[in-house]
């Protein structure tokens, strides 16, 4: 246990000396400790998103995007080993995971991840890594602000078909975001446009994009704004904005955002305060009951340093894990994983 909590610290302290300490917000000294730090990637880490292994919960995985120019998507177990790697991809930035995508006779589990350096999407087999997608996917063609960066998936209840949303660095307000289905078509995954939209207040950039599957709810944070709620079925024909809120909670950034699911309709949004290091959490179901209105419940400080991307499981994951693990992206090309446990404490404790 010294040994492993040695190498814990020493990873934390790695990471926060690869960061410029003139811009770098310190790690609060209540902070939460995650119980598994994984091991780095080449270059640098920017989101996660959790596959759980149909078979064995035990044996889920995590995929994370390592954002270079000859980065990738790596598969990590939950010891935080490396334990698998994608073909070369030219700066990989958001990923997110699909179950039962339909490829001809073949029914696959996928991850998806925007490829910023050729203007496409990539979709990947889970949970072997190996590309379905022909080479990629060109995401908004005939634009002249085409850069993509953020990516959540939709996967609609009423007939399990699988949406894909990006967001790209810079867009106009009120097509900022394009949303695609996901089909199949000689063998190989192809997507279609099916919607643009989603405002912007021009403050910086929309990176972190999160979709309730059961709820029916896009979440995404305009950075240094607040964090704004459409409704995610296209077929609605509806792109009011339902809730922007958090626009007075946070320091800087609005980042990673992650779905805790206590029940099919109950559970916690978590959002990244980035420059503050800790993550602010709202009910998922709203409050009052209003579920758009969106207050803050609590704020729990991490040991991430600069989160850019999260994900969440309420899934028991046995070991550490039983009432499920939160994954943040930190700064020193790493990962980190948490016990549910500490963190639903802290909430509790803030509601008192």
């Amino acid at each position: 246990m010294i040994q492993r909590t040695t190498i814990l610290y020493l990873a934390i302290l790695a990471a926060l000396s690869s960061c410029s300490s003139s811009k770098l917000a310190s790690i609060q000294p209540n902070a939460l400790k995650p119980v598994v730090v994984t091991q780095p990637t080449p270059h640098d880490t920017d989101d996660p998103a959790i596959w759980i292994n149909p078979a064995d919960a035990s044996q889920s995985l995590i995929v994370g995007t390592d954002k270079d120019s000859d980065g990738g998507l790596y598969l990590y177990n939950l010891k935080g080993e490396i334990i698998n790697k994608s073909e070369p991809l030219k700066r990989p930035n958001n990923v997110d995971i699909a179950y039962q995508f339909q490829l001809g006779n073949r029914t696959l589990d996928i991850a998806v991840t925007t490829e910023r350096e050729t203007n496409k999407i990539r979709i990947f087999s889970l949970p072997d890594l190996k590309p379905i997608d022909n080479g990629g996917i060109p995401v908004f063609e005939g634009e002249t602000e085409r850069d993509p960066m953020g990516l959540s998936i939709y996967t609609r209840p009423s007939d399990k078909a699988i949406f894909v949303i990006v967001g790209r660095k810079t867009g106009p307000s009120g097509s900022y975001l394009w949303q695609y289905k996901l089909e199949e078509s000689k063998g190989a995954a192809t997507a279609t446009v099916v919607r643009k939209f989603g405002s912007f207040s021009e403050k910086k950039e929309i990176e972190a994009i999160a979709v309730d599957n059961e709820l029916g709810y896009i979440y995404y944070s305009d950075e240094q704004a607040g964090v704004k709620k459409y409704y995610a079925d296209p077929d609605k024909k509806d792109d009011a904005e339902l809730a922007f809120f958090g626009q007075n909670d946070f320091k800087a950034d609005h980042e990673g955002i992650a779905i805790y699911k206590s029940s099919a309709t109950t559970g916690y949004l978590l959002i990244s305060n980035q420059q503050k290091n800790t993550f602010m959490v709202y009910a998922r179901e709203g409050s009052d009951g209003d579920a758009n209105k969106h207050t803050l419940l609590a704020e729990i400080p991490v040991s991430t340093i600069e989160c850019d991307g999260a994900d969440v499981t309420s899934v028991n994951l046995g070991g550490q894990f039983q009432k499920g693990m939160f994954v943040a992206m930190s700064n020193g090309m790493t990962f980190h994983l948490y016990d549910w446990r500490p963190i639903q404490a802290l909430i509790d404790q803030a509601g008192k």
